[in-house]
């Protein structure tokens, strides 16, 4: 097709992307009430009962156990890592494959100017911004029930954000490849539930068998809570967040190499 060969009066990618990127935010304002208990309610309601209240057994039982630091404080920016990556899942997988499969926006955006690259990284743009949103409400939420133990505590929100689109590119590279939903179901169940409690969110995967540790240490959530936590306590070393960081970004930056092919083969006519 013609618009494949863009001249030099048309847009760049960066440009293509943001437009795809204003498409979700339009979207994003009649669709925002539905997300309030995600984003807000839900951190409220888990460090309370979790933090606060099955955090006050612990504390009483074992003082010492999590280096001096009460449970609230060692749960909440494990928690604030492991909400990126629901949010992420859930940004990437029925929200695309409903523009591709159902409502056919994928496929009415392929017919401007818009590529198939464009369409995906103009929604991890959105991804993205919905990750900081509620990283900065999680935050607002941890100092205000005084979790917070170091000002290197701002740079959870980053740290949050890596941590979900770790998940979103890759996930959404899959997704956009798939014909019917019901592989979400086996997504959500057998890859994101147990990656929730047995990535370090509520206890040191110290505390896991010998055997499971090894897989725990080379999931992303275990890499996105071992970085907010260290940076919410103050215990971040250069090298340690340095190999976080460098995790996240390898995994999501091989998310956005195959979600590029995906994308491609998915919806060029």
């Amino acid at each position: 097709m013609a618009w494949r060969r863009r001249g030099a009066g048309h847009p760049g990618g960066a440009a293509l992307a943001a437009r795809q990127l204003r498409f979700w935010l339009t979207n994003y304002r009649r669709t925002w009430r539905g997300s309030i208990y995600s984003g807000v309610l839900s951190p409220v309601l888990y460090l309370a009962a979790m933090g606060v209240g099955l955090g006050a057994i612990v504390d009483a039982r074992h003082p010492a156990g999590l280096g001096g630091v009460s449970y609230a404080a060692f749960l909440a920016p494990g928690l604030m890592a492991a909400q990126a990556m629901q949010t992420a899942m859930e940004e990437s997988t029925y929200p695309v494959f409903g523009s591709v499969k159902w409502l056919k926006t994928y496929q009415a955006a392929a017919a401007t100017p818009l590529r198939p690259a464009d369409l995906f990284h103009g929604h991890l743009l959105f991804t993205a911004l919905r990750l900081a949103m509620n990283a900065c409400v999680f935050l607002a939420v941890m100092a205000a029930f005084g979790t917070i133990r170091s000002a290197w505590a701002l740079a959870c929100v980053p740290g949050a954000v890596l941590t979900g689109l770790a998940f979103a590119a890759p996930v959404e590279a899959f997704t956009v490849t798939r014909t019917r939903d019901s592989s979400f179901t086996m997504l959500f169940r057998f890859g994101m539930i147990p990656l929730f409690l047995f990535s370090g969110t509520f206890f040191p995967v110290t505390q896991l068998p010998a055997v499971i540790r090894p897989p725990a240490y080379l999931t992303p959530l275990w890499h996105g809570v071992a970085l907010c936590r260290s940076l919410s306590l103050g215990a971040a070393g250069l090298a340690g967040s340095a190999a976080h960081v460098g995790y996240l970004a390898g995994v999501a930056g091989a998310g956005l190499a195959a979600g590029r092919v995906t994308y491609r083969r998915r919806l060029h006519a």
